[in-house]
């Protein structure tokens, strides 16, 4: 499997992006938070979507250079129109409009439909971190899980992104779908050649399947939670009102609706505990659960976002695995848009 370093990565992105006609700053963001998730460890969200993303470009279904127009507002809330502009541009900006609102006003929430695909939900709710504010994103797109005790794939996997400041300790970050996993994560097992583990999905007659061939021939993730699905199903739910009709995007199971809703909020901590005692407090929280006993077979308890870190330190020193079937996709977009990749390498190193 090729192996490449991050800057590598990134500067072959951005040269594909521009060469599709996206503006430099949008390429880079876009660009960057792709690698990002695979430097975190999720494939499946990482530069596997650049083929994708610059058909939509070169189709028209998605605009870079579009400007975001707030639809209705208040103080305290937004109702934003993507303009079908780059999904992590599009996402930033209104993080960027929520956390505006929470400085002034101790909470800001903004939802957004016209939106392309805009990758992790954690990179928007970390963005509010920094300003010692909670942030949180959800989004749905099409439909891809089936509901519980269902078949067809109704709702979509539904993620939720949450990232809450602490003090010496890294932050809470969580982020995870509804769904046992993502739908991105079946196709990247599918580049890989890997079938997916028992539990994962079904196929069109909702029998239990771990080929992924199955879920692109008309079957459906499952909703986490096991014996308890309805949980994760239940949850769906929640998303898809709060991210797809709040925002006018509409639910996840309208075939006549493209793309995703977005739902995201910023809550100002000091509107409710003095900063430093709230982050000390989850500080505490944190070692308490560390320090905890552990099941057998465990060798420590890890806090949400924790192994994305030591994922993200470990890939930057040995570099990014990407699969042979999803390096060929993104060199055959590159040579339609007469991009020289190899002369951005130039230092690639190859494992196997």
């Amino acid at each position: 499997m090729p192996t490449f370093t991050a800057e590598q990565l990134k500067r072959v992105g951005i040269a594909i992006f521009e060469a599709a006609g996206t503006p430099s700053d949008e390429a880079r963001q876009t660009v960057e938070l792709l690698v990002k998730s695979n430097l975190c460890g999720h494939d499946s969200h990482g530069v596997r979507r650049i083929p994708e993303y610059i058909d939509k470009i070169l189709n028209g279904l998605c605009k870079p250079r579009s400007e975001i127009k707030v639809v209705r507002e208040s103080a305290t809330t937004a109702l934003v129109d993507g303009c079908w502009g780059l999904g992590q541009v599009v996402a930033m900006k209104t993080m960027k409009l929520a956390i505006g609102k929470a400085e002034k006003y101790d909470v800001g929430m903004v939802s957004t439909f016209n939106c392309c695909h805009m990758g992790r939900m954690a990179d928007y709710a970390l963005m509010a971190v920094p300003h010692d504010m909670i942030g949180i994103c959800l989004a749905i797109g099409h439909g891809r899980m089936a509901p519980y005790g269902g078949v067809e794939p109704i709702l979509n996997t539904s993620p939720v992104g949450i990232a809450i400041p602490a003090g010496k300790e890294p932050p809470f970050v969580l982020d995870i779908s509804m769904a046992v996993c993502a739908a991105g994560k079946v196709m990247h097992a599918l580049e890989k050649g890997e079938n997916l583990p028992e539990g994962y999905i079904i196929d069109k007659e909702g029998k239990p399947t771990t080929n992924p061939e199955d879920y692109l021939k008309g079957g459906a993730i499952l909703p986490f939670g096991g014996p308890v699905a309805y949980k994760g199903y239940g949850l769906a739910m929640v998303v898809d009102i709060l991210a797809g009709i709040l925002s006018g995007r509409g639910s996840a199971f309208d075939p006549t609706r493209r793309e995703q809703g977005i739902f995201q909020m910023a809550i100002k901590i000091e509107a409710f505990q003095p900063v430093d005692e709230f982050k000390a407090n989850v500080d505490r929280l944190i070692r308490r659960i560390k320090k905890s006993k552990r099941a057998a077979g465990f060798e420590e308890i890890l806090i949400p976002g924790e192994i994305e870190l030591r994922n993200e330190k470990k890939n930057l020193e040995r570099g990014i695995e990407v699969p042979e079937k999803t390096w060929n996709g993104i060199l055959q977009t590159a040579k339609r848009l007469n991009v020289d990749v190899e002369s951005l390498l130039s230092n690639r190193s190859t494992k196997t």
